[in-house]
Parts: structure tokens; C-alpha cells; sequence
């Protein structure tokens, strides 16, 4: 397989004419040459954290506080995804994953609520697209076991000591949440010295140092922040000091779009194009041990196209930034995947 256009090549996204060679699912080649067509080639994002359950219930909950909203066991999502009816829940599941797929979505980490059963869940919905989503069982160490790992809640909902030892001896992935409503979490957090953390909205200097030593990746997650009135994290400090990824967090709050919360990081906080780009892809599957997320040789081939022609897109001077700042789900003339 060829594509041309122009290339988003290597981690510092910079546009260069040329070809890439697919065989195999694999970048084979990388040919910078002139070539004919308007179309801007870049890796298939990675969203580092999501919660796909929630899509039986898009847009529920208004007015309420982010307690009310999530918390274990009696939030509101976890009323509903009680009280969901299985086939419901993965249907819906399966309608969020296929967005994402349209959507330039390679493949995403799932914190997934429901233990075994829940795994099980997304792994019939994600069947049914093109996403194969890296699945971090909740719940139980069971949950673990039949999953890519662990996804904690939060050090205040309980002691993950035994799921934290379960996950490392299995050599499987451990994220939690840490400082998304207030600090006091974020040290318990890491002391379990996780794989990553998510949300650190209230991380103080003290923290952001702990995580600079430690070297933990951080994703974020700045639109849903803004929507539970919780703050905004402070994404310049930590990509001073660590790896930083994005995630579209819970469904039901908002759309899981790349798109988006791409051009809302850039416009709110003192992140660079080529940074969020990075968070938007690399970081997130470096933190997945995957190897996507760049147009490199010898990385799988997910892969990104834009209609570099579009409405939208046409007259564009600086590529990198019309793709983080203004490209959305229409501009997309095709995704590729190395499993194709």
C-alpha cells in the first residue's frame, strides 16, 4: 500500500511531501519526493482514557457535582450501568468505538466498570469495529486477569495494594486516577508507583517533583475537567517534567473525539502543536507498550488521512496546527490499520 501527501513524519509532526509504504501493517518505508494530492497523512490517534461504558446515558446528570456523577459504587453512571440491560450496554459500547474508529481513533485505554462480566462486555463491543481497545479490568483482581490490566479509581475509594502487586506480577498495565477533585490522593497514588496517572488537576509543586523523580506518565483530560467544574490540570508543568497523553474520559460527559480535545487543549492551555500531537498519539501508546503513534519506519501502520482539500482544511499554511486547532470527523478521507 502507498499514500501520499503530505506527511506529519516522526515525533516532532513535521510536514514533509513524500510516500509511505505500507506492507504487512507495517511502515516500511518512508519516501520524501514530490508527489500529487492534497492529503495530510499522520498517525491514528490513541486515547488514553476512556470510560465507553457510559454511553448508554450520553449527556446524563446535568447539574450534578462530579461525586454525584461517578463515584464508586452509588454515582450516577454506576446506577445506570447497573441497571443497564446487557445487550443495551454493549450495543451502545459498540456505537461509541465505531465513532471513534470514523473518527481517526487507533485504539484507547478503557478503564471498564462491571469486573469480568464488564470485560467481557467491551471485548463483544469492540468485536463488532475497528478498534481492538486495551482494556483495564476494574473491581477485582479477576477483572485484572481477564483484562491488559488494572484501572483504578482513586487512592480515596479504597487500598489497591493487593490489585496494585496482582497487576505487577502478572506484568500487566496499573493506572489510577489521582487529584482530580482535590490532592490528597495524589501521594497514596503514587506510592502504588503506577504505570500512569490520570486527570492530576490539583497537583502541587510537591507532586509535580514526585512525578518528575519517578518519571510516571500523566494523561489528562481537560474538557471533561471543565464540564465537572473540578479545574483544568496544569498540562505546561507536567509536560515539563513527564510523559503527558490525552484521554476523552467518561462517554456520557463527552463525545470520545481527538478532534476535540485536541483544539480545546491548544486553546486553553500553554501546550505547542507538536506537543499535543504527541499526546493526541505517541504518548498514549508508549504508555501502552503499542507501536503506533508515529509515521516512522518500522511502526505499525495506523494511519490517519485528511482531506487536505476539504472546506475546512483548503488554504492551509501551517498543517501541524490546522490539524490540532480546526480538522474534525468530516476531514477524514480514511483510516488504516495495520490489522487490515
Amino acid at each position: 500500500m502507498l499514500l501520499e501527501g503530505t506527511l506529519l513524519r516522526g515525533r516532532e509532526f513535521d510536514p514533509v511531501e513524500g510516500r509511505v509504504v505500507v506492507e504487512d501493517g507495517e511502515i516500511v518505508a518512508i519516501e520524501e519526493t514530490e508527489v500529487r494530492g492534497d492529503d495530510i497523512i499522520l498517525p491514528a490517534f490513541v486515547n488514553a482514557h476512556t470510560h465507553i461504558g457510559d454511553s448508554i446515558a450520553k449527556e446524563a446528570g446535568e447539574g450534578l457535582s462530579l461525586e454525584e456523577l461517578v463515584a464508586p459504587p452509588d454515582g450516577l453512571k454506576h446506577r445506570l450501568l447497573r441497571a443497564a440491560d446487557r445487550d443495551e450496554l454493549v450495543d451502545a459500547m459498540a456505537r461509541s468505538l465505531s465513532f471513534m474508529a470514523t473518527a481517526g481513533t487507533a485504539t484507547c485505554i478503557e478503564f471498564r466498570e462491571g469486573g469480568v462480566d464488564g470485560v467481557r462486555a467491551i471485548e463483544d463491543a469492540a468485536a463488532r469495529t475497528a478498534i481492538d481497545p486495551v482494556v483495564l479490568g476494574r473491581e477485582s483482581v479477576a477483572a485484572m486477569e481477564a483484562s491488559d490490566g488494572f484501572g483504578a479509581s482513586g487512592a480515596d475509594d479504597g487500598d489497591f495494594s493487593r490489585e496494585r502487586n496482582a497487576t505487577a506480577r502478572a506484568d500487566k498495565l496499573f493506572g489510577i486516577h489521582a487529584g482530580e477533585v482535590e490532592s490528597g490522593d495524589i501521594n497514596p497514588a503514587l506510592d502504588l508507583e503506577p504505570d500512569f496517572l490520570v486527570h492530576m488537576v490539583h497537583a502541587a509543586e510537591l507532586h509535580l517533583e514526585r512525578v518528575a523523580d519517578s518519571e510516571i506518565p500523566v494523561v489528562v483530560c481537560p474538557r471533561s475537567n471543565l464540564v465537572t467544574e473540578v479545574g483544568l490540570p496544569p498540562v505546561r508543568e507536567l509536560l515539563d517534567r513527564t510523559t503527558v497523553a490525552l484521554g476523552t474520559d467518561n462517554v456520557f460527559l463527552n463525545s470520545p473525539s481527538m478532534f476535540r480535545e485536541m483544539e480545546f487543549t491548544a486553546k486553553v492551555t500553554g501546550a505547542g502543536t507538536r506537543e499535543i500531537l504527541r499526546m493526541a498519539t505517541v504518548n498514549g501508546a508508549e504508555i501502552a507498550d503499542l507501536n503506533c503513534g508515529l509515521v516512522e519506519e518500522g511502526r505499525d501502520a495506523e494511519l490517519l488521512v485528511l482531506d487536505g482539500d476539504s472546506d475546512n482544511l483548503s488554504g492551509t499554511r501551517d498543517v501541524a496546527r490546522a490539524v490540532v486547532r480546526r480538522a474534525g470527523v468530516d476531514d477524514v478521507k480514511d483510516v488504516v490499520r495495520s490489522s487490515e
